[in-house]
């Protein structure tokens, strides 16, 4: 049975900094991509950002350009997000995804393994 596992969400101040971390298990994602995936409170999930599995291409969404940074062990199965700068409109359920169909690094749709996700919140 694959499974996602997210973990370091939590409560921080804005300015503040969270890494968040995915840890697969049940089968090796080795040759996939990676992602994460947000939902805030009355609103769509959305891209965050995505990694190749060679960690060679990077992919995020223009509001967490400069802040946010992925990265992933293979040896471990487990993807990271570094969020720094952290701002209130961060606040939302943190989703990683294994992408194993062919399309493009932004759609959710693209991903077919999903975490339970860990939730960010960022006070003012």
């Amino acid at each position: 049975q694959v499974q996602l596992v997210e973990s370091g969400g939590g409560l921080v101040q804005a300015g503040g900094s969270l890494r968040l971390s995915c840890a697969a298990s049940g089968r090796t994602f080795s040759g996939y991509a990676m992602g994460w995936f947000r939902q805030a409170p009355g609103k769509e999930r959305e891209f965050v950002a995505a990694l190749s599995w060679s960690g060679g291409r990077t992919f995020y969404t223009d509001s967490v350009k400069g802040r946010f940074a992925i990265s992933r062990d293979n040896a471990k199965n487990t993807v990271y997000l570094q969020m720094n700068s952290l701002k209130p409109e961060d606040t939302a359920v943190y989703y990683c995804a294994v992408k194993t169909s062919s399309g493009s690094h932004y759609a959710d749709r693209a991903y077919d393994y999903w975490g339970q996700g860990t939730q960010v919140t960022v006070s003012s």
